[in-house]
């Protein structure tokens, strides 16, 4: 118990590190997703402000410039002096200067700046404003915009502040020509850039703020998950120091094992442990005798854990080999088990479940009262799940067939004690009639297609076809009607065109079958024949000539026949071939 308890401490301590670990990382991860976000928005306000500043630059440039009255604010640009109508008088009296873009642009921006704290700057390597020149960031900037015609961000310091920095680069135009031939440009060169510098404080500011909010979450998150694991195991410790009293929570703990991996073991397991219950009571035995009888049951096929899927999960009849190796799940069941206190008891019923009453069983041939009771009882309910389930090589047995089959198997297979009292308590059964391996559910039909789909066309094969047919007067399927597709010549084609040829034929062929027949269920058998079987007629000439086209060119013929399945009484292929 000690080392238990040790085990215990141990498994929470690792628990409490990883849970510190995982919530560390998190606070750290949203910290610097704040940060980030802070950045992506300052560089969005860098563009904004930027396509704002070019947009009002192109407006006054499409222009021609702009003229504006003559202020302390708005001088006579003094680098403009070589146009010749820079300045105007206007007949009202008005003294009105020649704005260009550049200069229109430089003074919004001096004003954004006072008002929004940005930092915008108008910059060229060939100066007519000194004002203009760029400092050695937009000097490198340009140099590189030159080359590959695209901007750049940075952060940087300015006065010991922390500006994210934007600068996308001018491209002269035909009305820039107008102030700046005379520099030697021409239309498509870099004249300059518009630069911008964003104060990252407010953004970082949110950031912070914004993180801080974040790590009082992950903070309470953190104690809410501690205690549930120290309050785990101090529950824990309670469960050892009673000896684990609950088994049931582990018994369906294992069962869950089984459902998740074969869906038809999960039903038979509960289906044969409600039939040993019955049997049990039936026979007179204590509570605690049909416990362990029904938690045998639930633990049966545990051992089917080591049975590979291809066999476990084949829907069909097994060669004699895999019938071999699945009955190597007794044993491992057996193994599994015993070396668990609270699963000892059970072990030996589970173990000896597919043994005979005259001895011709496994995995120890034993016969008779060697076989315990419980075993017995097993074995019968287990037999009779089976005969009353549909199976894909075998259609289920009503329950009072199935019951005079037990009865005809007493003394041989089943003990006739057993059997006289099953007799009683099944003989009310009712049975579910959505009991079937056919695929439920999307995993279950990929399961099933790796055993009934045709590899090369991806249509259902032979083996399916079988099944359908042997169920479908039973309602399980409810087709109606049956086509058969033949293709005439193909060995021929195949012959002279090669196998794979042949192969990407019949590809091509069913797939344009499976889009004009997408409601119904199409089947491949003899190679080169097809099947479709709807639950509704329809006209099968209005398919037909889609798929003489793919043949057009092969020398491949198509004829198809027709019947009525219920009316013709379909219920193999061997007689449908009789009609063929």
């Amino acid at each position: 118990m000690s080392k238990r308890i040790q085990f215990i401490n141990i498994v929470m301590f690792v628990l409490i590190v990883l849970w510190s670990a995982l919530l560390i990382f998190a606070g750290a991860s949203r910290v610097v997703t704040n940060f980030n976000y802070a950045d992506t928005l300052a560089k969005n306000e860098a563009i904004v402000s930027v396509k704002k500043d070019l947009a009002y630059r192109s407006w006054v440039a499409s222009h021609g410039g702009v003229y504006v009255p003559i202020t302390s604010k708005t001088p006579p640009n003094p680098y403009l002096s070589h146009i010749k109508n820079r300045d105007i008088h206007t007949k009202t009296g008005q003294h009105l200067t020649l704005m260009n873009p550049s200069y229109t642009l430089s003074q919004i921006m001096n004003d954004y700046s006072e008002l929004y704290g940005t930092k915008g700057h108008i910059t060229s390597r060939i100066l007519t404003n000194p004002k203009n020149k760029a400092d050695e960031w937009e000097e490198e900037v340009l140099k590189e915009a030159e080359k590959t015609g695209k901007g750049l961000f940075e952060k940087a310091f300015i006065n010991n502040k922390e500006y994210l920095r934007y600068l996308s680069p001018l491209v002269v135009k035909e009305s820039c020509l107008k102030c700046h031939a005379f520099q030697g440009y021409k239309v498509g060169d870099i004249r300059g850039g518009v630069s911008v510098s964003i104060p990252m404080d407010s953004y970082y500011e949110k950031a912070l703020e914004n993180s801080y909010i974040d790590m009082i979450i992950i903070f309470i998150i953190y104690i809410v998950g501690l205690s549930v694991i120290l309050y785990a195991k101090v529950k824990a410790k309670e469960v050892l120091e009673t000896k684990i009293k609950d088994y049931e929570q582990h018994v369906y703990s294992l069962v869950d094992i089984i459902e998740k991996r074969d869906s038809y073991t999960a039903g038979h397991t509960q289906r044969v442990a409600k039939y040993s219950v019955m049997i049990a009571k039936q026979m007179g035995f204590n509570k605690d005798q049909i416990d362990n009888i029904y938690r045998a049951c639930m633990l049966h096929d545990i051992g089917k854990i080591s049975t590979p899927d291809s066999i476990l999960l084949k829907p069909g009849k097994l060669s004699e080999l895999e019938y071999e190796i699945i009955k190597e799940h007794v044993v491992v069941s057996y193994e599994l088990l015993k070396k668990v206190d609270i699963y000892k008891d059970i072990a030996e019923i589970i173990r000896h479940h597919h043994e005979r009453y005259d001895g011709s069983g496994y995995p120890l041939g034993l016969k008779a009262d060697q076989i315990p009771i419980m075993s017995h009882i097993m074995t019968v309910a287990d037999a009779f799940d089976a005969m009353t389930t549909n199976r894909i090589y075998k259609a289920k047995k009503t329950v009072n067939i199935a019951l005079e089959e037990l009865n005809s198997l007493r003394a041989k297979q089943f003990h006739p004690e057993i059997v006289k009292h099953a007799l009683i308590a099944l003989k009310d059964v009712k049975i579910e009639l959505n009991i079937t391996q056919r695929p439920k559910s999307k995993i279950e039909q990929e399961r099933f297609s790796y055993f009934y789909k045709d590899q090369n066309t991806g249509v259902y094969n032979r083996d399916y076809l079988e099944y359908v047919l042997a169920y479908n007067h039973m309602d399980e399927f409810n087709m109606n009607s049956i086509y058969v597709l033949r293709l005439k010549n193909f060995n021929q084609y195949n012959k002279k065109h090669s196998w794979a040829k042949g192969d990407e034929l019949l590809r091509n062929f069913s797939n344009i079958l499976k889009k004009i027949a997408s409601n119904e269920q199409i089947f491949r058998i003899h190679g080169d024949d097809f099947i479709i079987l709807s639950k509704e007629y329809f006209e099968i000439k209005e398919i037909i000539s889609d798929l003489h086209n793919v043949l057009m060119g092969t020398q491949v013929s198509l004829d198809y026949s027709y019947f009525d399945i219920k009316k013709e009484a379909i219920q193999s292929i061997s007689i449908l071939e009789k009609k063929l």
